[in-house]
C-alpha cells in the first residue's frame, strides 16, 4: 500500500456520504463528534459556540463530501482542520462590533476614521486569542495524527492520569516501552506552540469550509 494511501474506511465513508447514507454521517459524527467539540470548545472556551461550531462541521461534511481529498491525508485530519477553520472565524466574530464589521476601508459604518489605540489594542488582543486557540488547535491536530500506540499512552497519562507504570501495565507494555512512546509523545506536542497549524501540515484540503 502506498505511503499516503488513506485507510480504506476513509474511502468508503466519503463513498457513502456522496450516496446520501444518513446511517453514514450518523457513524462519522459517532467517531469524531467528541474530537469536534473538544476542539472547538478549546478555541472558543464556550459550551454553546462549541454545540454550534459541531453541528457547522458536521452540516458542511454532509453537504460536501466531495470536499475531502483522499490523497492529501485521513477524514480525521481533515475533520479537525475544518473544526480549527470554522472555530476562528466564529472566535473572530466575537470581536467588538465595529472591528468585526471589518475595516476594509478604514472607516467605521458611522463614516468615522478607524485605527484609533482602542482599536489596535482590541485587534491585537482578538489576534493573540487566535494564536493562542490555534496552538491549542495544533496540538489537538497532532494528538489525532500521531501513530495509535502514542496516542493512547499520552491519553493514559493526561487524560486518566495514569502514571508511566500504570500506563504499561494498561498497554501491556514494558515500563521502558510506555516511557518511550510518552517521551516521543511529548516531543511532538512540544511543537504546536512553535509552528502554525494554517499554512502547515496537513496540506490543504479541498475547498475551505
Amino acid at each position: 500500500m502506498a505511503k499516503d494511501t488513506p485507510p480504506r474506511w476513509d474511502r468508503k465513508m466519503q463513498q457513502r456520504l456522496a450516496r446520501g447514507e444518513a446511517a453514514a454521517l450518523g457513524e462519522l459524527y459517532d467517531r469524531f463528534a467528541s474530537l469536534v467539540h473538544s476542539q472547538a470548545h478549546r478555541m472558543l472556551d464556550d459550551e454553546s459556540a462549541a454545540d454550534l461550531v459541531t453541528r457547522e462541521v458536521f452540516g458542511y461534511v454532509w453537504e460536501n463530501p466531495d470536499a475531502y481529498d483522499p490523497k492529501q491525508g485521513s477524514m480525521r485530519s481533515w475533520v479537525a482542520r475544518l473544526t480549527h477553520r470554522q472555530s476562528v472565524r466564529r472566535l473572530r466574530g466575537t470581536a467588538p462590533s465595529a472591528f468585526a464589521q471589518g475595516y476594509e476601508d478604514g472607516t467605521a459604518d458611522d463614516g468615522s476614521e478607524t485605527g484609533g489605540a482602542e482599536d489596535t489594542v482590541a485587534r491585537e488582543e482578538l489576534e493573540e486569542r487566535v494564536r493562542r486557540a490555534t496552538a491549542s488547535a495544533r496540538a489537538d491536530y497532532i494528538v489525532a495524527s500521531m501513530p495509535a500506540p502514542l496516542r493512547a499512552a499520552l491519553e493514559l497519562a493526561y487524560i486518566q492520569r495514569r502514571d508511566y507504570r500504570q500506563t504499561a501495565a494498561d498497554l501491556g507494555v514494558t515500563e521502558d516501552e510506555a516511557r518511550r512512546r510518552l517521551r516521543l509523545g511529548l516531543q511532538l506536542l512540544s511543537t504546536a506552540n512553535t509552528r502554525p497549524l494554517e499554512g502547515s501540515s496537513p496540506p490543504g484540503y479541498g475547498r475551505a469550509l
